[in-house]
């Protein structure tokens, strides 16, 4: 299918098989961890979460703090925290150190669920929670990093499905192996087209041309400053795909800009973290 020049396209019947298998999903847990990416705080969320998870409690992981600036990043966290009156914590895959602080907030949400079960006289269980998020947001580096010590595989529970898997994390804590994804069901173009810029969309549904400029047109200037020394673009010459192509010598036979490799490697290179550290979200006014 021809990809439209300006708009990135949904597709209903993904959309429907992702939320009916998400449903299933949450019906086997106590508590989720919704990953949302550190450079969308804001549109990599998901508007109706409480009505979406049907008032699962949930606390929120900031993947890929890393390739952002923490002090830009606190300020987000501080209004997440705010908003939605749940506990918000930065994080990466690339460290572990964080592992005991996720641990112990999944056991304290899914608790109230736990005395409930004991309450009807069963015994006590361990804790099941899920990491649910947008495609892309790093659920399953997550996934990985709570489960790199703790491989043992607890097997199909009674009455769930034998492909849902379940790992124990301690004693009191197990994990579904399987990273729920929230459906993408967005109608603003604009959120769409940053959450192509983290490649949080198929890049089936949209043009690598028209999201890279779009990525340099939102560049505020201290961003836009640092994209210019990055590719080496003089102050006087217009931050474009062209002038980037020209300047990196990316050139088609005959002379003229691969605005296309060039739109390919301003992704790739944003995606990174090597064009600069920086939040593409405005904190809303509170």
């Amino acid at each position: 299918m021809k990809k439209d020049k300006t708009h990135i396209h949904w597709y209903p019947g993904h959309i429907a098989k992702a939320e009916k298998k998400l449903k299933e999903q949450l019906s086997l847990v106590d508590a989720v961890i919704e990953v949302i990416d550190a450079r969308l705080p804001i549109s990599s969320s998901y508007d109706n979460i409480s009505e979406l998870l049907n008032g699962k409690p949930r606390f929120l992981l900031v993947n890929k703090s890393d390739l952002v600036d923490k002090n830009e990043l606190e300020k987000f966290i501080r209004y997440l925290k705010s908003t939605t009156k749940t506990a918000v914590i930065p994080t990466s895959s690339k460290n572990s150190k964080d592992i005991n602080t996720i641990v112990k907030q999944a056991i304290e949400l899914s608790e109230p669920r736990i005395q409930a079960i004991m309450a009807k006289g069963l015994l006590r269980r361990a804790a099941r929670i899920m990491v649910v998020g947008m495609p892309n947001v790093g659920k399953s580096s997550i996934i990985n990093k709570l489960t790199k010590s703790s491989k043992t595989k607890t097997g199909a529970k009674a009455g769930v499905t034998r492909q849902q898997q379940w790992v124990r994390i301690n004693p009191q804590l197990e994990l579904l192996d399987t990273p729920g994804i929230i459906p993408m069901k967005q109608q603003d173009q604009q959120r769409a087209i940053k959450l192509a810029f983290v490649n949080s969309v198929s890049e089936n549904a949209y043009s690598n041309e028209i999201v890279a400029q779009e990525l340099l047109d939102i560049l505020d200037e201290k961003q836009a400053k640092i994209f210019r020394q990055y590719y080496k673009i003089p102050d006087d010459t217009e931050l474009t795909l062209d002038n980037i192509s020209k300047e990196r010598n990316w050139l088609l036979t005959g002379g003229g800009s691969d605005t296309e490799r060039t739109s390919v490697y301003i992704l790739r290179d944003f995606r990174e973290g090597k064009t600069g550290k920086f939040i593409l979200d405005k904190l809303p006014e509170t």
